[in-house]
């Protein structure tokens, strides 16, 4: 299952890619599920016609970008198969690995993630905002997110059908392969770098990524809000009394306008970051509550119509 959003340079090396190893592994009956999240490009131009000289390659046209969380949902409604291999379109996910995804899974493991033994190129800020996110993440949560992993894996069915329940609109996927479970095994790959294009994934998107993984998966922000709340008003009593103690006893002068102006700008910031914490919540809360339709999908091609959850 491939998402694509403005890959119509990278699918043709793509396909040549995993035409080559389907030749090659005969003892399989393979299926490409390419999943159109809303592309601007002629994307789906090239999926038809890739569609029409093989029929092994099965897409889905979303009616518009609902973001690459939302098409994998799609993908996994309308896959079929026994297990079902997750990677993305730009080649840095090597087709040179599934075959040993599937000896693991033949050994019975029903998720075979690929861990990155590099990050290909990456700025140094970026790799270590995202280390730092993941080690983040692992303090404040009870279920244990994989570092360094991606979407690059193999899934059973059983992973398949788990992942279908999770209906919620604002997703964190890396999160739920850990929350459903299963028998993991991890694989080491070397990331390769884009054969075209540029990724959609620039910073704001990514930041909006880590927001939704902490707020999806821990409540850590709103206990953190809460003990900084206990914090400032603790100082803020001592504070009170040595000022009533300094005054009234030795008579020392209260320092005025700068000091009740650091004051009032301290607790209005963090009655704002408190009120922001809870507002996220709040926010998924609301999107939740709507009950819509996770995406829409417009044209599909070789995929027969999903079971109902």
């Amino acid at each position: 299952m491939i998402p694509c959003y403005n890959e119509e340079a990278s699918l043709p090396v793509l396909y040549d890619a995993l035409k080559e190893l389907m030749d090659q592994q005969t003892a399989y009956a393979w299926e490409v599920l390419m999943v159109n999240d809303g592309s601007r490009d002629r994307t789906m131009e090239v999926v038809r016609r890739l569609r029409a000289g093989d029929s092994r390659i099965c897409y889905l046209d979303l009616s518009r970008n609902f973001g690459k969380e939302n098409a994998m949902l799609a993908g996994f409604d309308y896959a079929s198969g026994d297990c079902m291999v997750i990677m993305d379109a730009d080649l840095q996910h090597p087709p040179r690995v599934i075959p040993e995804m599937l000896r693991y899974w033949e050994e019975g493991y029903e998720d075979v993630y690929a861990k990155r033994i590099t990050r290909g190129k990456e700025s140094w800020l970026r790799k270590r905002m995202t280390l730092l996110y993941y080690h983040l993440l692992q303090k404040t949560t009870r279920v244990e997110i994989l570092e360094n992993v991606g979407d690059f894996r193999l899934l059973d069915r059983k992973c398949i059908n788990a992942l279908r329940q999770l209906r919620e609109s604002q997703r964190y996927t890396k999160g739920m392969y850990c929350w459903i479970g299963f028998r993991k095994h991890e694989i080491l790959f070397e990331q390769g770098d884009r054969v075209a294009g540029e990724s959609s994934f620039g910073f704001v998107r990514l930041l909006s990524l880590a927001m939704e993984g902490i707020t999806s998966f821990t409540t850590a922000p709103l206990r953190i809000a809460t003990f900084l709340g206990l914090i400032v008003s603790t100082v803020a009593f001592l504070f009170m009394v040595y000022v009533l103690v300094t005054t009234l006893i030795w008579g020392d002068p209260v320092q005025g306008y700068p000091t009740l102006m650091t004051v009032v700008l301290f607790l209005g910031g963090v009655q704002l970051l408190s009120l922001g914490i809870i507002g996220e919540y709040l926010g998924r809360i609301f999107h939740e509550t709507k009950g819509r339709p996770v995406y829409f999908v417009r044209e599909t091609g070789g995929v027969a119509e999903p079971a109902s959850v």
